[in-house]
């Protein structure tokens, strides 16, 4: 009996640890951006800031949906504390004109309104 306990205790065990964290980002493109120009900023995101920062971005289209409108960018980090710390070298690097998230700030901001943000510890 004690052995089926520990079997099943240990199986439980997976699920109590968290993975991922979620940045999420509900978003809608503005007149004269096309999907493709967005992604290809993600892309530049992700190989200019977020591969060196732990943060990787892909983005959701919907193709059934009550908003057929609004996209959603997934930012996934392996943590929380990874995130914020990305968030915090994102933040910082603005005051800089020149730098990398500055210019892609300028970028996004140029293609997309974004409408809502949210974040979520996946388990």
């Amino acid at each position: 009996m004690k052995r089926i306990f520990a079997i099943m205790l240990f199986s439980l065990a997976p699920m109590v640890a968290a993975a991922d964290h979620l940045d999420v980002i509900e978003f809608k493109l503005n007149d004269g951006c096309s999907f493709d120009k967005y992604m290809a900023v993600t892309k530049d995101f992700n190989a200019q800031f977020g591969a060196q920062n732990g943060y990787h971005a892909e983005v959701l289209m919907p193709i059934q949906s009550s908003n057929l409108v609004s996209m959603y960018w997934v930012g996934r980090s392996k943590d929380a504390a990874t995130f914020g710390k990305a968030w915090d070298t994102w933040r910082n690097a603005l005051a800089d004109p020149n730098s990398v998230p500055s210019k892609l700030v300028a970028r996004f901001a140029a293609c997309s309104t974004n409408l809502a943000r949210r974040g979520y510890d996946t388990y």
